[in-house]
């Protein structure tokens, strides 16, 4: 099958073309500026903006299946403000459908996120929900995905939590977390997901359908944030920063300049925890997936929000 991952040179993208590619696939790599140097042999690279649809068509004329990885991190304002998620998320993924279905591609797999709601509290959960209606409004065989937080070599999970504490409390051991780490996440790890996105590209069993992807615990942002400096040899003391507080601190450091704004205090607000975890639909036990601390290389591995308080 030819299979063309817009994104494909970003960080799930360059796991996903590795797992596609030694599955015997023809795989092409699509970005606006690809670099193929942490692609395998064999995996092919194109240039292509999914927010100027001429720059696409051709790439997309090409492909079997379309899989589509594009996004901006939820964690930062994006360069450009927030109008950017919809100029990306859902404009991209228009444009990216239309191309498709122009091309008859008989496959469209869309990476959505946790929580996606078009009416949503933040501009990334409001594009990100946008985007989905448009893949379901499509005409086209089609998959969604929608991962929690993903973390694995190259992602920006952890350095987001590092950037956090050189914000709120640089140069000292105490740790002032919003609402005193209370948001809860449940991390699955990149080479977890990226087999359950291939089969998604693969299995007729799979279209039409919407999965919740969580990894096998829930950590609040408090035992990430302990668990990242433990593994590092360091200790932190959280304290509690009152949500309000919070709130202007985040937008007056957006209004500054910082990458850091309204939009993650909201986000800050909702769990990012999957109602069902629906890695079952895949053949994957959830207890069998890699935990957060596992890849930290925590002597115990594995530590559940029910074990730690969360409270401030």
């Amino acid at each position: 099958m030819k299979v063309l991952i817009a994104g494909g040179t970003g960080f799930i993208g360059g796991f996903l073309c590795r797992e596609l590619h030694d599955r015997g696939h023809d795989v092409t790599a699509m970005a606006r500026s690809p670099d193929d140097s942490a692609l395998p042999d064999g995996v092919a690279t194109v240039a292509g903006d999914v927010t100027d649809y001429d720059s696409i068509v051709d790439a997309v004329a090409g492909a079997d299946a379309v899989v589509n990885l594009v996004a901006l991190s939820p964690l930062f304002t994006p360069d450009g403000g927030n109008e950017m998620h919809d100029r990306i998320h859902r404009r991209g993924t228009e444009n990216l459908l239309r191309a498709a279905g122009e091309a008859d591609v008989e496959r469209f797999v869309q990476q959505s996120a946790l929580g996606a709601d078009p009416n949503g509290d933040t501009h990334y959960i409001r594009a990100k929900g946008r985007a989905e209606e448009a893949v379901r409004g499509s005409d086209l065989p089609h998959v969604v995905t929608r991962p929690s937080v993903v973390f694995g070599e190259g992602g920006e999970f952890v350095s987001f939590t590092k950037r956090m504490k050189r914000t709120f409390a640089p140069g000292i051991p105490v740790f002032p977390l919003p609402g005193g780490g209370r948001t809860r996440f449940q991390p699955i790890w990149v080479e977890d997901l990226v087999p359950m996105l291939a089969d998604c590209v693969e299995g007729e069993e799979h279209l039409g359908e919407t999965y919740e992807l969580g990894g096998p615990e829930v950590l609040t942002l408090r035992q990430v944030s302990e668990m990242v400096y433990e593994a590092e040899g360091k200790s932190i003391s959280v304290m509690g920063l009152p949500m309000p507080l919070a709130r202007v601190g985040l937008t007056v450091l957006g209004a500054l300049g910082f990458p850091l704004g309204p939009d993650q205090y909201r986000s800050l607000k909702f769990d990012n925890t999957v109602g069902t975890n629906d890695v079952g639909a895949f053949g994957v036990d959830e207890a069998d997936l890699e935990t957060f601390g596992e890849y930290l290389g925590l002597a115990d591995g594995r530590r559940t929000a029910q074990s730690t308080d969360a409270t401030a």
